[in-house]
């Protein structure tokens, strides 16, 4: 059927001779699936947008019920012919059935109604087979069929929209009235490229989204005939993606930009996005380029550095560009744009934050104004003090920290157990929950908040901790026993302190919790009596002090000094926390729900700390024998977690080393038994009500899901080196010029092995136990068999210029073994080999002088394991809170089995 017009026969056109049929006034709408997900939300707004063109739709066994729209309700029947008999009419049917059920759909439109024109197909992935029945189908009833995969058709000039969700849910904002017609594989692109153009002065005629499906029914070659014959229409934009020849040898009549996108896809061998996008086969990217550049007369791809185009046209390959390459090519055939230009393609940005960075001007642009609505929404989000995060189930899941699987290397909040082992205990317990390490003022808060807890004397947690070492426990379970005791009641007066200076201060313009200038006359609450007290409070006076001496700066510590009473404990401890917290919740990067809890984690990380040495230890007035005052004033975390473990004040590369330590143990991600252990408590708490979160229980997961086989494995290899060096004589291990030949001990230690192990094989007997701190089950077989962790400390204290004869002693064994025949490859130093060389390096001396035994370097190794980790495990306890739901770590049943 030939009803062409202005233009030649066209091979396969049916009814559409001009874009201005595509969509009009006059067309009346059928919609099968009008209920569906999809339809309920689109056809509302396409029936208001198009004047009320949808007059019914249908949905199998739902009669009788109706759609709501904005101008009034549209009828639903179960089938079309139910429609028809009900004395509805229409011209058009928008299918929006399953796959499976388009080639019916269209065939039930077609049987029962003679006055159908049009079709389009929204529906995605339609079989090749159904397509080709379905474009039959069409050819012999005079039905143009537009998709599948499709977003509709649209008109600018007749204010119409016939299926899908051109123009989203405003269509009037997008789709304004001009001379560019639009033709696009993409349906989302065809409403960005309206936008865009209209940002230039362009308006539109016609936009068809032409769906990407294998088989396109309204095709470019339709497009084009149909565009030649459109009087409004003075040129078109056409985007194509690669798949198929319908661009191919097109005959173009009036000037056309063409977007050609996808080049990456020609690497391909299957179908990406939609589903006729796969290049390869001389439809690809490239080729559909050339095509077009041949078409137009051109050597070159447009781009605003380089615009290539001619009067026919020009070829982009990014959609920014298309507004620009547009006016070059009309300017080119004296056409002017429609309207003045509304607005710019630069980025403007409704947020912006530069994470405190000093960015150069063409990287730090100005925030603008966003349009309503959004401007409101922007102004809610902005008086929301810190960050919200989607609930979702963390089973096997952590937002706080992640393990390289190569090589074995775990970052907490984007910083890994290498670098953090370069920072000290109070700079990572910062990091933990901050996601900030902080600087040195944050570094001095955190000491006096945890020097100012670590003394228990006198406090039933002590006297659990010490019945629990009395009974014979490990360290993990000790501290358990005290970590129990530090309750939710504990600590409400101090987390109420906090939470109410946040709320003080939330929109007082505050940005610098350290600013000695701000201004308290801002803040204009009553608060006075919540921070203060009848008397002074000697603890409260204690920590101003140390706060003093440190010439720590706070906004808030300095806020309840001008109160004029005298501030209790509890509110110069919600200070200090309030001044920790502020930068990261003000940034964003915490939420309310992290500092409600850090001051119960400060409490905790004082009392792990504590407890871990003998009742004996905790004095009125001193702690592991030096004055409370003192240690407030000038100690550091690093340095209390020394003298706890090891009982006497650290020399500065002692405390180096310790502090390497446990910046390594921090974490081994969220697969550990430790993290599970802590992460179930809090899902068994319910983390979606975070005030049913008991924080101290959540701890004591960890440390009850915590053993021997975590802190007790650097006891191993401290036991091993014992056994390798009692008798050596060594003085100073950090002394290279110890007099011993560390190459002819680990020899004859490895012909010892061999001896033994060729003993066992021949009597049967079990295999040899591994030896402590070598080898490693990820980096075993390789013939550079290094563990990164322990590679770093090597070089990190060779940088130093410090020695350590036993960790050297360790690749001198590695390789003996493999030049003894021992081992087929160089055996691994692994971390509880570091673990055991360090810690042995600090205590050797002690231990040869009787001041250790062999008990106490167990305990020593095992808690320093818990030091670390208590670190990391709070991290993953907090994102629970934040981003988990009740009982999400628990295993489905259907994973679960009995064992007989």
């Amino acid at each position: 059927m030939d009803r062409s017009r202005g233009v030649g026969p066209f091979k396969y056109f049916v009814g559409i001779s001009s874009l201005e049929e595509v969509a009009t006034r006059k067309d009346r709408v059928c919609v099968l699936n009008i209920l569906g997900g999809e339809s309920s939300e689109v056809t509302p707004v396409s029936h208001a947008y198009s004047g009320g063109n949808v007059v019914f739709g249908t949905s199998p066994g739902r009669q009788g019920q109706k759609l709501k729209t904005a101008i009034g309700e549209v009828p639903v029947y179960n089938s079309v012919r139910e429609g028809l008999d009900a004395g509805h009419r229409f011209n058009v049917g928008v299918v929006y059935l399953p796959p499976s059920g388009v080639r019916d759909g269209v065939a039930e439109l077609v049987r029962v109604n003679a006055d159908l024109r049009k079709i389009v197909m929204i529906t995605e992935k339609v079989a090749v087979h159904d397509a080709r029945e379905i474009r039959a189908m069409g050819q012999q009833s005079g039905i143009d069929i537009f998709g599948a995969n499709c977003l509709g058709v649209a008109d600018s000039w007749n204010r119409v929209r016939i299926g899908g969700a051109l123009g989203g849910d405003d269509p009037a904002e997008s789709l304004i009235k001009g001379s560019v017609a639009i033709y696009s594989n993409s349906g989302n692109f065809t409403t960005t490229i309206a936008q865009y153009l209209a940002a230039a002065g362009w308006g539109t005629t016609t936009l068809v989204s032409s769906g990407k499906d294998v088989y396109i029914h309204f095709a470019a070659p339709e497009f084009v005939f149909a565009l030649a014959n459109d009087r409004r229409s003075k040129a078109a934009v056409v985007y194509a993606e690669p798949g198929g020849y319908y661009e191919y040898d097109l005959n173009f009549t009036k000037p056309v930009v063409a977007c050609i996108v996808g080049r990456w896809k020609a690497r391909l061998t299957r179908a990406v996005g939609h589903a006729g996008a796969m290049g390869g086969s001389g439809d690809d990217a490239l080729a559909k380029e050339r095509w077009f550049m041949q078409s137009f007369g051109v050597d070159k791809l447009f781009t605003p550095e380089e615009p290539v185009c001619s009067p026919r046209g020009a070829v982009v390959t990014n959609i920014a560009h298309i507004p620009l390459a547009l006016t070059r090519v009309m300017k080119l055939n004296g056409i002017e744009p429609d309207f003045a230009p509304r607005g710019t393609l630069a980025l403007k940005p409704w947020f912006g934050a530069s994470r405190g960075l000093q960015l150069p001007p063409e990287l730090d642009l100005p925030v603008v104004d966003a349009v309503a609505p959004y401007n409101q929404h922007i102004a809610q989000l902005n008086r929301q003090i810190g960050r919200t995060y989607p609930r979702q189930s963390m089973r096997d899941t952590s937002g706080a920290s992640v393990m390289d699987t190569k090589t074995q290397i775990t970052q907490v909040h984007g910083v890994s157990v290498l670098e953090a082992a370069k920072r000290p205990l109070e700079s990572n317990l910062c990091h933990a929950l901050l996601r900030e390490a902080g600087g040195a003022n944050d570094s001095a808060l955190m000491n006096v908040a945890i020097t100012a807890g670590v003394n228990l004397h006198g406090d039933v947690m002590l006297a659990a901790a010490q019945a629990a070492r009395a009974a014979g426990n490990a360290p993990n379970s000790v501290l358990a026993a005290a970590c129990s005791i530090y309750g939710p009641n504990r600590v409400a007066a101090v987390r109420k302190a906090t939470d109410t200076l946040i709320d003080l201060f939330a929109h007082s313009g505050l940005q610098d919790a350290h600013d000695e200038s701000f201004d308290f006359s801002k803040i204009t609450g009553k608060e006075k009596a919540s921070f203060t007290g009848a008397q002074p409070d000697p603890k409260a006076e204690a920590m101003l002090a140390a706060l003093a001496a440190r010439k720590a700066k706070s906004v808030f510590v300095r806020y309840l000094r001008s109160l004029g009473g005298a501030p209790t404990r509890d509110a110069v401890l919600g200070a200090i926390c309030a001044t920790l917290a502020w930068g990261p919740l003000m940034r964003k990067r915490i939420s309310r729900e992290t500092v409600r809890g850090l001051p119960w984690y400060v409490g905790l990380w004082a009392t792990l700390i504590g407890a871990s040495v003998d009742a004996a230890r905790h004095e009125p007035q001193r702690f592991c024998g030096i004055p409370n005052e003192e240690l407030a004033a000038s100690g550091s975390v690093t340095e209390l977690a020394y003298l706890t473990l090891i009982g006497e004040r650290a020399k500065p590369e002692q405390l180096f080393a310790f502090q390497v330590l446990t910046g390594l143990l921090i974490s081994n991600a969220v697969g550990s038994i430790s993290a599970q252990g802590c992460k179930g408590a809090v899902s068994s708490d319910g983390p979606e009500t975070p005030s049913r979160v008991q924080i101290n229980k959540a701890m004591v997961g960890f440390l009850t899901h915590t053993g021997y086989s975590h802190g007790g494995a650097g006891y191993e290899g401290i036991i091993f080196l014992v056994e390798q060096f009692r008798d050596s004589g060594l003085k100073d291990p950090a002394s290279a010029a110890h007099g011993l030949d560390l190459k002819a001990m680990a020899k004859r230690f490895a012909e010892q092995y061999a001896q033994e192990k060729a003993q066992l094989k021949e009597s049967g007997a079990e295999r040899m136990r591994a030896i402590a701190g070598l080898n490693h089950p990820v980096f075993r077989d390789k013939p550079g068999n290094q563990g990164p962790r322990e590679a770093f400390i090597r070089e990190l204290f060779r940088g130093r210029g410090e020695y350590n004869v036993f960790h050297e002693y360790y690749h001198e064994l590695a390789r003996a073994l493999f030049e003894s025949g021992v081992t087929r490859n160089v055996f691994c130093v692994n971390i509880d080999g570091v673990i055991g060389a360090l810690l042995l390096k600090m205590l050797w001396q002690r231990y040869r002088g009787g001041g250790f035994s062999e008990h106490d370097l167990e305990v020593a190794a095992f808690t320093i394991f818990l030091y670390g980790r208590m670190i990391g495990c709070a991290a993953e306890i907090d994102d629970h809170i934040n981003r988990g739901r009740n009982m999400d770590t628990r295993a489905p049943a259907s994973q679960c089995r009995y064992v007989a």
